[in-house]
């Protein structure tokens, strides 16, 4: 086999396997695709504002004095907070109140953006999956039909388009489903690091 054709065969063979898992590998392809762009994205999102975030005395100090942090400066969650509260603040003290809690409440909504679309494509990953199993079954019963149970080539085109189908959908749901815990729970964590962020610099107002 020469070099070109050990280089397509792994192609072919994919190739082949969606063929063989029939219609649904279509939307479980573009259900999976969809998926793991959002986690990639939520994934890099939550890193970023994890990252060496700003002390709440640091916080509070350019909230004192009304300095913005440093533009590109990482200073985490807790430096968004601050860089947003500062924006919009109004140098009354209860109207800078709510702002502030306004500012936590947005940016809490805002980590746990799009984990729920995650969790709903990962569930529908197993259901496209079943969906094929009756697809390929019902093709299976229309050849035994036609051809009685002595065709096992024919047989096997329904058989394989219900196990693949099952099997893909399985394959998309299970890691999905897991990456949706993983970034909850690391959502869940900033945003109570953000709401005692919150009430640390309401007490300095």
């Amino acid at each position: 086999m020469t070099l070109p054709e050990q280089l397509l065969a792994p192609c072919q063979q994919l190739a082949d396997y969606l063929r063989a898992g029939g219609i649904v590998m279509l939307p479980l392809i573009a259900v999976s695709v969809l998926m793991w762009l959002l986690i990639v994205e939520r994934a890099l999102f939550i890193r970023r504002l994890q990252r060496r975030s700003m002390s709440f005395e640091d916080a509070g100090e350019h909230l004192r004095s009304g300095r913005l942090p440093r533009s590109g400066a990482s200073g985490g969650i807790t430096g968004l907070l601050v860089q947003r509260f500062l924006t919009a603040r109004s140098g009354r003290t209860e109207v800078d109140r709510y702002i502030l809690d306004e500012t936590v409440t947005t940016l809490q909504r805002s980590l746990s953006a799009r984990l729920p679309v995650i969790g709903v494509l990962a569930a529908i990953a197993p259901l496209l999956g079943l969906l094929g199993t009756v697809l390929g079954m019902i093709a299976t019963f229309e050849v035994m039909a036609i051809f009685g149970t002595g065709n096992a080539r024919a047989m096997a085109g329904g058989i394989s388009e219900a196990l693949i189908s099952t099997q893909t959908g399985l394959l998309v749901a299970i890691p999905g489903l897991y990456m949706k815990g993983f970034l909850d729970r690391r959502a869940g964590n900033l945003a109570k690091h953000l709401g005692a962020a919150g009430l640390y610099l309401r007490r300095q107002l």
